[in-house]
């Protein structure tokens, strides 16, 4: 079932130095809400602070209304939460089908006892899990690659291994970290098709941090501008473009006085 985000207040200081400051907004179950914002806007901060990466300074982040500040990002797994990184955090030297196997680790029944005595209910679950993770690599086109070392692949594929093996966890609550970085226009496309298969057929709440504002005009529901690590405004992705206060943070403010 898909999760419900709310951020409350959530604040991060590194030292003396402000990376946010008060973000708060809610993300309904099922929809799709993209961050936005210019360079070090404090985007990923706030991505890091949500699944547990960071401890916010102050404020509240909750999961279908569960605190999860200062909880471990493998705990965080167990309340829903996958997510991707802007640069694929693979084992290279593993094989592909590998590396998508972790995704599942959360969902083997048991124990640590249990997974090396091999107990029967656990080697079930395990043929389970491999199964739906050679179905995940199929439907990305990538089941070619299964046996294949991932550091034979090229960066765009490992950002499909990457979803695919967030996607084995079953998350009720996705969060993309640019997605499309580094892809080139036709993988763009193949991406943007790929979120809204997902949204399509899983039930599942995604946050996607994105520079790309092709791919958030494309699939958001709604989006979240950072500026400096506030909120600056949230609307829709046409409404946060025709924004002066967004133009001008991205442009300047001389982009807002020749637009006038």
């Amino acid at each position: 079932m898909a999760a419900r985000l709310s951020l409350g207040d959530v604040s991060l200081h590194f030292g003396g130095v402000m990376v946010l400051e008060d973000v708060t907004f809610d993300v309904e179950p099922g929809v799709i809400l993209g961050l936005v914002g210019p360079n070090g806007a404090g985007k990923t901060s706030l991505f890091n602070c949500i699944s547990g990466h960071y401890k916010p300074s102050g404020g509240s982040v909750t999961i279908d209304g569960i605190e999860v500040v200062g909880t471990a990002p493998s705990s965080l797994a167990r309340h829903g939460l996958a997510r991707t990184f802007q640069h694929p955090a693979l084992q290279l030297d593993a094989t592909v089908l590998q590396n998508v196997l972790l995704g599942g680790h959360t969902r083997l029944p048991g124990g640590p006892v249990s997974w090396s005595l091999r107990l029967p209910h656990t080697r079930r679950a395990e043929r389970e899990i491999r199964a739906e993770a050679l179905g995940l690599l199929r439907r990305e086109q990538l089941e070619w690659a299964a046996g294949r070392p991932a550091e034979e692949l090229s960066h765009g594929l490992h950002k499909g291994i990457e979803l695919c093996r967030a996607l084995l966890a079953k998350p009720a609550l996705l969060l993309l970290d640019e997605p499309a970085a580094g892809l080139s226009h036709g993988e763009v496309e193949q991406l943007i098709d790929t979120i809204r298969r997902v949204r399509a057929e899983e039930d599942i709440t995604i946050v996607v941090v994105e520079h790309h504002m092709g791919l958030i005009s494309a699939l958001t529901d709604r989006v979240v501008v950072l500026d400096h690590g506030r909120k600056l405004m949230e609307g829709t992705a046409a409404q946060a473009q025709s924004d002066p206060r967004v133009i001008e943070a991205y442009l300047g403010k001389d982009a807002v006085d020749d637009a006038a």
